[in-house]
């Protein structure tokens, strides 16, 4: 079976343990962690997998 990304980006969200955050279309985010930074522009949804 295939599955777009959409139907997994879906899944995932509905899951236990599992936090997201929707990035607007053109909002600027910056990621810092202990392993450096990224920036990225959206649209897009960052998934946090905390299980």
């Amino acid at each position: 079976m295939i599955f777009s990304t959409n139907e997994l980006t879906k899944e995932l969200i509905a899951r236990e343990g599992i936090t997201h955050i929707n990035v607007e279309p053109y909002e600027k985010i910056k990621i810092a962690t202990g392993q450096g930074e990224r920036k990225f522009t959206g649209p897009a949804i960052i998934i946090v997998n905390q299980d």
